[in-house]
């Protein structure tokens, strides 16, 4: 237990393993006490025969959330030990169904008195405990089920090494940066187009000189994100622009912090919407847009060939 206590909740799963291989032990010791040949994990199977009615593997398997295979295999166990039959269904042969033999029907009835005792003992040991144990676990089950315990850490993950991402304002030395990923991003998917040229080669005087902004997402002391607010001419706001993250640290939610302090950035300078313009087969991006709040509007001609969607955020209140 001291190991548990030490290694602390990272080691749930493990812990409780141990109980079940516990319970499962004395499982087994119980049957042996009543003189019944039962192994512990064919309990769930057969309590559903029990109820009379002849099943396929397949309902057994989704009423007890066990996989069709681990069924399967325990209806063989149990037929080789005789509890069992299966026959094909009279409406579709291509079905077999199960149901309790006269030997399986014999050892329900004399397992009568071990389940009373059992659910008795569980009950009284409850009553000792000061957290109810299957109300907790229903619990779990309901939570895990909403949100798996995988993706719960994938999104610890990302907060983690979202907090060490800093975004900075544009400097002359990130030139290069600026630049090289946003070609990266562009010809991955499309051409770079003499319009991409006129903001990459000459940022100062295409963006920061005519009021706009750059900013630059900084990781571990380098420079692997960054995103444009260039200034609208009549004056409303920005068009959210030349957005790249490096492919060697996607997955760390750059682009979403980008957009988010670009936002901020718009706001800050009395800015009433942010305009943008994307691709639909860009998906992840798109999506991160909807995230931040942009939605989908019908604007003038894009100098771009490959702008297919035009999309807006409105910042007044």
């Amino acid at each position: 237990m001291e190991f548990y206590e030490q290694v602390g909740k990272m080691a749930l799963g493990s812990r409780l393993r141990r109980l079940s291989d516990l319970l499962t032990e004395e499982a087994s010791q119980i049957y042996a006490l009543y003189n019944i040949d039962m192994q512990p994990k064919w309990f769930p199977v057969f309590y559903v025969l029990a109820r009379g009615e002849e099943r396929t593997i397949t309902a057994i398997a989704q009423e007890i959330g066990h996989t069709h295979p681990s069924v399967s295999q325990i209806v063989r166990e149990m037929a080789k030990k005789g509890y069992v039959k299966e026959k094909k269904g009279k409406k579709d042969g291509r079905k077999n169904f199960v149901t309790l033999s006269p030997a399986g029907e014999a050892i329900l009835q004399k397992m009568q008195d071990q389940l009373s005792d059992v659910g008795a003992a569980v009950e009284n040991a409850m009553k000792e405990t000061q957290y109810d144990l299957w109300k907790a676990i229903a619990e779990w089950e309901f939570l895990l089920g909403q949100k798996s315990l995988l993706r719960r850490v994938q999104e610890q993950k990302k907060a983690r090494e979202g907090s060490s991402v800093q975004i900075v304002d544009y400097a002359p030395e990130h030139a290069a940066t600026f630049k090289a990923l946003n070609v990266q991003w562009i010809s991955t998917y499309f051409k770079i187009e003499p319009e991409d040229l006129k903001a990459l080669d000459h940022p100062k005087d295409y963006i920061l000189k005519k009021g706009g902004h750059i900013l630059m997402a900084i990781y571990e002391g380098q420079p692997v994100g960054t995103c444009a607010l260039i200034k609208m001419k009549d004056g409303s706001g920005y068009e959210l622009a030349k957005m790249a993250v490096s492919p060697e640290v996607r997955g760390k939610s750059i682009g979403f912090l980008l957009g988010k302090a670009a936002i901020e950035r718009a706001r800050d300078n009395d800015a009433r919407r942010l305009y943008l313009e994307s691709n639909t087969i860009l998906k992840p991006a798109v999506n991160l847009y909807h995230k931040l709040g942009f939605r989908k509007i019908t604007g003038p001609p894009s100098p771009y060939e490959r702008a297919n969607i035009q999309m807006e955020l409105l910042l007044e209140d």
